[in-house]
């Protein structure tokens, strides 16, 4: 578990469950893997590559941690490989029952020493066990002298003698890494420093009285109001965004893994538990298999992910506290992987009819199995703040630039959801200076398209990007942006270096209407019911503004297809043979480009 924790709430009525205690679980309706198609052939979705305490008595089911060596599993059942390699990893195939594993299996010769203080008897009293996680336990302290003397704490004490493998022992290290380095967030649990004897390492945090979110779900009969369950999510989503500005991957988010600092109803919720957390630069995608069954998304198991994955995590925990249901349900571990991987959520049994379309709208858009379509952080807080302004004539066209933005009805209180930088802002922005002309010309025309919620998104991150009073920003301007928010986290996950390189393009200024164009993400574009209806309204204007006649190998040039392509079997259908032109077709196709004619 996390590092400061609650009080273990007993509750017989959800004892019998083999899994996480949440009332009327469900398995889930099958579905088609792939959503269902539209008018457009060629806009078919892209393809792609525990328990409420951790009781030894449960399944194991219930609290996998899932860490896994990098070795792809064969499909049917992923749980008996992640077993194993569990064993091998950690020296024990139930993650509550650690131990020293025999034979070749421990690593000889492991340095296990940290570099941190040996004083921590010395300065605080270790008080009851008040939680016990998958490589620790977690008991309550007070401080004995110091400006603190007197304080509650929460000691995390993780056992040397658990770490049996290098990986273990660096994934202690990076847990007291990130903790030290992520600072200054309400909602993230305070950190005051580490120690360590020959026995045990000890991570001292503050005390959070209040339990678990899951005890709170627990105690409202399984599921929280539509009005509660915004301010809750607002939290966790607040301090996500945070973490991944920084480049951070949680990878183990789940009721469990917050606790609210007291026990009052409007308490603050923290963020807790970094053990499996990582960092991972903009540009990268991890491979090891980590997290909880229930909440794991489809592309960690397909073993290419990066924080994306936390906002599937964040769709099942919304899921939860709105229907009182897990998304994703299984007597088994590979049931439930198969049902994350190919099985819909259900939106049609109660309470669901009876809830809000923006409440079931969120949820869908963070369970969308597609990582690239799914919500960042920034944009699910911003989707509390935007209203869905439904036009009285669908196809008209209206300068939406400086329209007035009034505030979403799926908000509780809008202060305490303030829009951060999105750092996906610095990889489509990048993305969009390496393009071809031809495609930027494309993005411009499909920007036009975009309705007030989704411009005011877009001029939030404008504005956090600090334009001068022409209403202009430079790459600097990126760099300088992300400064104002950076912390020591940043320099390990190599955000900063990231961000370095594409200030450090040569490119022109932008006005809001060509950052618009630069910032816009296709692949959520294709997510939208009215995606159709922007790819043909942007070809329109790609019509008048930007399509010209064009050769079949210059546009294969456009997009860097390799000579060997059969290129005229490849992009015939992408001209018009009338004109020479770029068809529709060609124009939506053209919006996912990759030019090779800019190396950046």
């Amino acid at each position: 578990m996390g590092g400061c924790h609650g009080k273990q709430m007993q509750n017989p009525e959800f004892q019998e469950e083999e899994s996480l205690q949440i009332p009327n679980a469900r398995q889930p309706t099958p579905a088609p893997g792939t959503p269902q198609q539209g008018k457009f052939p060629f806009c078919s979705p892209s393809p792609l590559p525990g328990s409420y305490k951790n009781s030894p008595a449960n399944s194991s089911v219930t609290s996998t941690p899932l860490r896994f060596l990098k070795r792809p599993f064969p499909p049917p059942s992923p749980a008996k490989h992640i077993r194993a390699l569990l064993a091998r990893r950690y020296g024990s195939v139930k993650p509550n029952e650690a131990s020293i594993p025999e034979g070749s299996e421990v690593e000889v010769g492991l340095d296990k020493n940290f570099g941190f203080s040996k004083q921590f008897f010395s300065k605080f009293e270790l008080g009851e066990e008040v939680g016990r996680g998958h490589f620790g336990y977690t008991c309550s302290g007070k401080v004995k002298k110091g400006d603190m003397k007197g304080q509650e704490v929460a000691v995390k004490v993780i056992p040397k003698a658990k770490m049996t493998t290098a990986i273990s022992v660096e994934d202690a290290r990076r847990e007291v890494r990130i903790l030290s380095s992520l600072a200054g967030h309400k909602n993230l649990v305070r950190f005051y420093d580490a120690y360590e004897d020959e026995d045990n390492v000890y991570i001292v945090m503050e005390l959070c009285n209040g339990g678990e979110l899951l005890e709170r779900i627990l105690l409202r009969g399984g599921k929280y109001s539509e009005e509660d369950a915004k301010a809750v999510i607002v939290q966790i989503l607040s301090v996500v965004s945070f973490c991944h500005l920084q480049g951070v991957v949680h990878r183990d988010l789940k009721p469990e893994n917050f606790l609210f600092t007291s026990g009052d109803e409007k308490s603050t919720l923290k963020a807790i538990d970094f053990g499996l957390s990582d960092f991972v630069k903009p540009d990268e995608r991890l491979n090891d298999i980590v997290g909880s069954a229930y909440y794991v998304a489809p592309e960690v198991l397909h073993r290419s992910y990066g924080t994306e994955a936390d906002m599937w995590s964040i769709g099942v925990i919304a899921y939860i506290l709105l229907c009182g249901s897990r998304p994703f349900w299984a007597r088994t571990e590979s049931g439930i992987f198969r049902a994350v991987l190919k099985a819909e959520p259900s939106f049609d049994d109660p309470p669901w009819p009876s809830l809000s379309s923006q409440a079931k709208d969120f949820v869908k858009k963070l369970l969308n199995k597609d990582y690239r379509k799914r919500m960042t952080a920034a944009q699910a807080l911003c989707m509390f703040l935007t209203i869905l302004i439904i036009l009285e004539a669908e196809h008209e066209l209206v300068n939406y630039y400086n329209q007035p933005i009034s505030g979403h009805p799926w908000l509780r209180n809008p202060e305490e959801a303030k829009i951060p930088l999105d750092i996906m802002i610095y990889k489509l922005i990048k993305a969009y200076i390496c393009s071809s002309s031809l495609r930027k010309s494309a993005l411009r025309a499909l920007a036009k398209t975009l309705k007030v919620n989704q411009l005011y998104y877009l001029r939030e991150q404008f504005a956090l990007l600090g334009p001068n009073k022409s209403g202009y920003i430079s790459l600097q301007n990126l760099k300088m942006a992300l400064l104002n928010d950076s912390t020591e986290a940043m320099k390990d996950s190599k955000v900063l270096d990231f961000v370095n390189m594409v200030s450090s393009l040569q490119y022109r200024k932008l006005d809001f209407e060509e950052f618009a164009a630069a910032a816009i993400s296709v692949h959520q574009m294709e997510a939208l019911d009215t995606w159709e209806q922007h790819a043909r309204q942007g070809y329109e204007f790609f019509e008048k503004d930007g399509n010209r006649p064009i050769m079949i190998d210059e546009l294969a040039s456009e997009l860097g297809l390799s000579p060997s392509v059969p290129i005229h079997v490849v992009l015939q259908d992408w001209i018009r043979h009338s004109d020479g032109k770029l068809s529709l077709l060609g124009f939506v196709k053209l919006l996912h480009g990759v030019s090779s004619r800019r190396q950046c």
